[in-house]
């Protein structure tokens, strides 16, 4: 179907659709340049189509939860750290971030079941770690990860200190989009 679109670049939010577009349709006969968001949204900074101003964000401390689909999967941690720099925030990292990042649970569907037994939910040990590092942002890259760890926030009940955002949210806010 894409195919007969001439499709040649597609932009996903998405890291699972990122990664499938990616790595197995390429087998089906589709062949297409794959960015996500963050690797847009750095491209268009680099390329001086946006420029962000801090904003409300200036010296924030944001915390980025990289994607499983997105790092570990497909090796993409820069951008959207690059693009968080650029708010004049205060980056700090997790203590499991990049290659070895803690998966939320949204890739193994935990969003869409009931917990299964265990000491404590994957959504609610990231979100604890996230937590740690007392942010006023926790950023993310995926609609998944966006709700699982606001879920967790959510169970900490810090939601009135710590905010749950996208990306690209933040750069929509920042310069007030």
């Amino acid at each position: 179907m894409l195919n007969a679109y001439n499709i040649k670049k597609i932009v996903t939010t998405c890291p699972h659709c990122f990664n499938t577009l990616k790595n197995e349709y390429p087998s089906l006969g589709g062949d297409y340049e794959l960015v996500h968001h963050t690797q847009l949204l750095q491209d268009l900074i680099d390329s001086g189509k946006i420029k962000i101003e801090g904003g409300s964000f200036k010296g924030k401390k944001i915390t980025f939860h990289d994607p499983c689909y997105l790092g570990r999967g497909n090796d993409v941690y820069e951008a959207p750290r690059e693009v968080l720099l650029n708010l004049d925030a205060k980056l700090v990292e997790m203590k499991h971030s990049k290659a070895k990042g803690l998966c939320c649970g949204a890739g193994g569907g935990q969003m869409f079941k009931e917990a299964e037994k265990g000491k404590e939910d994957v959504n609610v040990k990231r979100t604890k770690e996230a937590l740690e590092l007392n942010p006023d942002i926790i950023a993310v890259g995926c609609p998944f990860c966006n709700t699982m760890m606001t879920d967790g926030v959510k169970h900490f009940d810090k939601e009135q200190y710590v905010k749950v955002m996208d990306v690209a949210e933040l750069i929509a806010k920042a310069n007030d989009l």
